[in-house]
């Protein structure tokens, strides 16, 4: 099958070794995305509910580029710093995604590899 990838020019994918989204048929799975504004600087610094759209925005223009679309979206991760941000954040979740409704998780972890991000998502989609 053919392998096709996107970037979203952070700069942790060349680092890392990763892309921003791969499509593989009709998969979509997307990276784990970290609140990055469109000028390569931290997002929304200190505000989960704008971090966790921002990434979200930068997941769906990812899918959009490789051929789906928000209706193709299956599952969805929001990953916290501080668990206590979970209502607000699927609040958000549910702004994006209400007509949608993809499987979902909502997790903590410790950290990220930087401490201002209070947000990191995951998504995968099954395109047309």
């Amino acid at each position: 099958m053919k392998r096709t990838s996107v970037s979203s020019g952070s700069p942790f994918e060349p680092i890392v070794g990763i892309a921003r989204a791969v499509r593989i048929g009709n998969i979509i799975s997307v990276s784990g995305t970290a609140p990055i504004g469109p000028d390569g600087t931290n997002f929304a610094v200190g505000d989960p509910v704008a971090q966790v759209k921002r990434c979200f925005e930068i997941s769906l223009n990812a899918i959009e580029e490789l051929g789906a679309s928000i209706n193709d979206v299956i599952r969805t991760r929001i990953i916290l710093t501080r668990i206590e941000d979970w209502e607000v954040c699927a609040k958000a979740h549910g702004d994006i995604f209400r007509n949608v409704r993809p499987a979902n998780t909502i997790m903590q972890v410790s950290r990220f590899v930087d401490p201002e991000w209070l947000v990191e998502t995951e998504l995968d989609a099954v395109a047309p």
